[in-house]
């Protein structure tokens, strides 16, 4: 072997972040599928093809179609909420980034596609909203009780009254297309009226 090559690779079990590269890539085309197509008339031949994958992939990976769209969803969620936690922010940077997240694109294709197939697929459903809006719903609860709030609310009743109006009739909007995301300077004035109009604006900033 000449001076300076280097022997390649050989093939056999794939590395943790080939797997990981892998599944994003499943993932990828699973949600790009599901949003064109509907998840009820999409197949696992047609994700595989679209993945360039094997069907054997997809099954070792996730078992599954409902838990490929389940996996998509937490994942999304999952990276939605590492950009969410552990900083130093208010309430009402807190609310803004999950108008700015929730009301993208990817989101509302998402939201869609569940509630088209919300009614055949009620397992599938109830998996959306428990890696979804409660894990959103949960992490305002925990914010919300570091603030002052009206005596007879608990946290999480005011988390969900804050959820709701963050999305709203702006979320309606989007998923009916009428209007396009918003920008970051909007999700910071949308998530500033809800907080001053539940009464928490001032105490929400730091």
């Amino acid at each position: 072997m000449a001076q300076g090559e280097t022997t390649p690779r050989k093939r056999g079990r794939p590395t943790a972040q080939e797997r990981e590269r892998r599944r994003d890539q499943i993932l990828d085309a699973a949600v790009t599928l599901f949003v064109s197509k509907g998840y009820g008339q999409a197949s696992i031949d047609e994700l595989a093809a679209s993945a360039r994958v094997t069907k054997r992939t997809i099954y070792t990976y996730f078992g599954d179609k409902a838990e490929v769209f389940t996996a998509a969803i937490e994942r999304f969620r999952t990276a939605a909420l590492t950009d969410l936690t552990g900083r130093d922010e208010s309430l009402a940077e807190l609310g803004a980034r999950l108008v700015f997240t929730l009301h993208s694109d990817e989101a509302i294709g998402l939201h869609r596609l569940m509630i088209a197939e919300a009614v055949q697929f009620p397992d599938l459903a109830e998996r959306f909203y428990t890696s979804g809006p409660r894990g959103y719903i949960q992490l305002l609860a925990t914010r919300v009780a570091d603030v002052p709030r009206p005596p007879d609310s608990s946290p999480e009743e005011q988390a969900e009254a804050i959820f709701g109006l963050l999305l709203g009739e702006h979320h309606r909007r989007r998923l009916l297309g009428l209007t396009p995301p918003p920008t970051r300077a909007q999700a910071r004035r949308h998530a500033d009226t809800v907080l001053r109009i539940l009464g928490i604006a001032e105490n929400a900033r730091p």
